[in-house]
């Protein structure tokens, strides 16, 4: 088994295996058939609160982290989400989590492929 992060705005590939948008909104200016997604985990995603919080700051991501942890842990909905998304990784060689923001390294896909991993 395999987790990656992959943006929304990238090529599709074979290798992408199952596909997970892990962001609440749909990535702007792309259909349904342009992203291919097999599953969408909106509940997963940071809140709003946070999410706003953290505005994509590379220098608020070490607290981010330990926020969006702390409520994946906390809210029951976000913790069962993250539960089936472990199970569809037992499940698959290659699950690919999509998300739509700019920054590569500092996102929620990042959190949750580490978390993923852990497991």
């Amino acid at each position: 088994m395999s987790v990656q992060t992959k943006r929304a705005y990238e090529d599709i590939a074979a290798s992408d295996g199952i596909r997970v948008l892990v962001d609440r909104i749909w990535p702007r200016g792309i259909s349904k058939s342009q992203l291919a997604i097999n599953f969408w985990y909106k509940d997963i995603a940071p809140s709003t609160d946070l999410r706003k919080w953290f505005n994509h700051d590379p220098e608020k991501y070490p607290i981010f982290k330990e926020r969006y942890k702390q409520e994946l842990k906390d809210d029951s909905l976000k913790n069962q989400k993250l539960l089936e998304l472990k199970s569809l990784v037992r499940e698959n060689k290659q699950v690919t989590l999509v998300y739509g923001a700019k920054d590569r390294n500092y996102n929620q896909a990042e959190v949750l492929k580490e978390l993923l991993s852990d497991s």
